[in-house]
C-alpha cells in the first residue's frame, strides 16, 4: 500500500502546485482577477488525492508488507490467491442504475426522483455489500 500512497501523494502535490500556478497566472493575466472555479477544482482535487493517499498510508501500517512494497521482490512473490471475486452479480447494474437516476433527478431537480432513486440506490448498495453475508458463525 505504500506504493499507492506515494502515487496519490505525488498527484496531490502536482494538483496543489498547479492550483497555485493557475491562480497566480489567472490573477495576473486577466482583468477579472483570480478565476475561482478552476482554482477551487484544482485545490479540491489535490485534497482528495491527499485524502486517499493518507488512507493508503494508514492501511499500510496495519497490514503486513506486500510484494509490491519491497524493492527486491520477484514476480513469483505475488503468486497465489488474491481474494474472492463474485462469479456473477446483478447488484452492480442496480447500483449503476440507481446512481444514474439520482444524477438525472439532480440535473432536473425532481425531488421525488432524487428521493426514490436514492432509496433504490441504498437498497442496491446494501444488496451488493451483503450479497455473500451468511450471518455470524456461518463460514
Amino acid at each position: 500500500m505504500k506504493v499507492e500512497a506515494r502515487v496519490f501523494d505525488i498527484v496531490a502535490i502536482f494538483a496543489l502546485v498547479v492550483a497555485i500556478v493557475y491562480a497566480v497566472l489567472t490573477g495576473s493575466m486577466t482583468r477579472d482577477g483570480v478565476e475561482p472555479i478552476g482554482t477551487v477544482a484544482l485545490l479540491l482535487s489535490g485534497g482528495l488525492a491527499l485524502l486517499v493517499g493518507s488512507y493508503f498510508r494508514f492501511v499500510a501500517r496495519r497490514i503486513e508488507p506486500r510484494p509490491e512494497d519491497h524493492e527486491d521482490a520477484e514476480i513469483s512473490d505475488g503468486a497465489g490467491e488474491l481474494g474472492f471475486f463474485s462469479p456473477g452479480s446483478y447488484w452492480p447494474v442496480a447500483v449503476a442504475g440507481g446512481a444514474a437516476l439520482v444524477g438525472i433527478g439532480l440535473a432536473f431537480m425532481y425531488t421525488w426522483l432524487i428521493v426514490l432513486s436514492g432509496i433504490a440506490l441504498l437498497i442496491a448498495i446494501a444488496g451488493l455489500v451483503f450479497e455473500y453475508h451468511t450471518g455470524p458463525g456461518h463460514h
